[in-house]
């Protein structure tokens, strides 16, 4: 919470804290001059997390929470522009989610991408879940961070990220490739990963310039989407610096 709080890009309406809260934390200078702040007890601020549906009676709280706004969602070019000043070999991936719609997935997703030098998130404008407090709080902070491109075409975005040159690798638990052989690129990698159970719809599969696998034991079907994110933002990093 205190990168939103931080980011002058985000709208802030109110902020809530315990007494134990304000001594914890080191609040960004002049904050109570830009929105309200209210001390209230630990009891309060559970109740009122509860009724926002960031979490329930057994979830800690930490002392503080904010009331904010949404951000609003980035532009892809604008974010590959920002990149543009990086040699192509050096530069991050790029992450896309096929019709991924548990918040604490992309939320987890969010925070590996930041972990791994991602220069975009990219997700569907629809069959995506919104900005709310569940997926920010599974971010950690990424949020603020990292561009988060609602895109209304997958297959569209896709072609934009081959025109500035990434090579795009979707995930298939049935690919004859293993992930790093064919992460094995001199350009930056756009790493795309399909929904749990369904996968990667057949056009989304079709714009991808490889199909790879994370090699799992037999045992296991698959990998959580969150994890199979990491393992795959990790692989690609790991074939990028061979």
């Amino acid at each position: 919470m205190l990168p939103a709080l931080a980011n002058g890009q985000r709208v802030k309406r109110r902020l809530l804290l315990t007494e134990r809260g304000a001594e914890r934390y080191d609040l960004p200078a002049g904050i109570a001059g830009t929105l309200t702040v209210e001390t209230v007890s630990p009891e309060a601020l559970t109740r009122t997390l509860a009724r926002a549906g960031a979490g329930d009676s057994d979830v800690p709280h930490q002392g503080l929470a904010l009331a904010c706004e949404p951000l609003p969602p980035a532009d892809l070019d604008v974010a590959l522009s920002a990149a543009e000043g990086v040699p192509q070999a050096h530069r991050g991936p790029v992450v896309v989610l096929d019709q991924v719609t548990d918040p604490h997935n992309v939320g987890a997703v969010f925070r590996s991408a930041l972990a791994f030098g991602a220069v975009a998130l990219v997700t569907q404008d629809r069959h995506s879940p919104a900005e709310t407090a569940t997926l920010a709080k599974a971010a950690s902070g990424a949020l603020e961070h990292l561009p988060w491109v609602r895109a209304t075409n997958l297959a569209r975005a896709l072609d934009a990220l081959a025109d500035a040159g990434f090579w795009r690798v979707g995930l298939d638990g049935t690919a004859p490739v293993d992930l790093e052989g064919a992460a094995a690129q001199t350009g930056p990698v756009a790493l795309v990963l399909g929904a749990e159970g369904r996968g990667l719809r057949p056009n989304v599969a079709k714009h991808c310039d490889a199909l790879a696998r994370i090699p799992i034991d037999p045992a296991v079907e698959s990998l959580n989407v969150s994890n199979a994110a990491a393992v795959g933002l990790y692989a690609v990093t790991r074939a990028r610096r061979a």
